[in-house]
């Protein structure tokens, strides 16, 4: 008998790189920017100027600096809603197939495409 392992595929989300998102709950809640980069496996993002944390760094090389660096923290995925545009708040979304078979992702509220 032969056993397989079932690999533990991490889970998918509606929210990508790139994406404008706004911020429904914690310390930044209303505020809006882009996506640098989404953890899957963490369930995290990075939000483009929110989340400020401060980076210590000692200088390594002769002649380098050192000094406080300020770096994006993450942001757990449920804490953030895609931006609609025309809605001008974070929305719910929806799939819209197209007649070539391309999947869009839609605003639930007013059906413009979003992304």
């Amino acid at each position: 008998m032969s056993s397989q392992v079932k690999k533990e595929e991490a889970p998918k989300y509606k929210i990508r790189k790139e994406d404008q998102v706004q911020v429904i709950s914690g310390k930044a809640k209303g505020k809006t920017g882009k996506v640098l980069r989404v953890d899957k496996e963490k369930g995290r993002v990075y939000v483009e100027g929110l989340n400020m944390l401060h980076k210590h760094s000692k200088p390594r090389k002769q002649g380098e600096k050192g000094g406080i660096i300020k770096l994006e923290g993450p942001i757990n995925i449920s804490n953030v809603q895609l931006y609609c545009s025309k809605c001008k708040r974070g929305v719910r979304t929806r799939i819209r197939l197209q007649d070539s078979g391309a999947r869009n992702r839609v605003c639930a509220k007013c059906s413009e495409v979003i992304g």
